[in-house]
């Protein structure tokens, strides 16, 4: 597929821990590659990590892709949303089980904080689960305020359990 000149570079965090996780990660994955104007540039390997705030449910499969594409930061999330959508997530507890979650952890150097859309998300240097199989990827790639992807992930791997799945 051909994606337009002035498509930029976006890293999208995957993760389910309900109805076959490692199934749900792949057919998104799948999916992501198949979003209008956007192509799958490279994949993590699939991470097997605990659960973060709300410990009682089983273990999340996460995994990160990263993808180019022309959508603006807000018509990508819309497109994140309906595949989770398509994979029957329902939001009942913040931090619950999910069949799938996609999150936008970056979207070129685009800087965006607005109700239902951040960018950088806010979170992404405190996580393990995202920043290790990112930085198998893309170890070179800024977080930006707290160095490079391959950086922080040796910093939080000492501190979080990541296993490849």
């Amino acid at each position: 597929m051909t994606v337009s000149a002035g498509a930029v570079r976006a890293f999208v965090g995957l993760g389910s821990n309900l109805d076959d996780p490692v199934q749900h990660v792949e057919d998104a994955l799948r999916e992501l590659d198949a979003l209008p104007g956007t192509r799958l540039l490279a994949r993590s390997s699939l991470y097997r990590t605990a659960p973060v705030g709300l410990a009682a449910q089983p273990d999340f499969v996460n995994a990160v892709a990263l993808l180019e594409t022309a959508l603006a930061p807000a018509a990508l999330l819309a497109q994140l949303l309906e595949v989770e959508r398509r994979h029957g997530r329902v939001r009942e507890l913040p931090n619950g089980p999910r069949t799938l979650d996609l999150d936008l952890l970056l979207h070129g150097d685009a800087r965006i904080d607005q109700p239902g859309l951040c960018v950088p998300h806010p979170r992404l240097h405190e996580r393990a689960f995202v920043v290790v199989p990112m930085a198998e990827i893309a170890p070179g790639q800024p977080i930006p305020g707290h160095g490079t992807a391959g950086e922080r992930a040796v910093e939080l791997a000492a501190l979080q359990a990541v296993a490849r799945a």
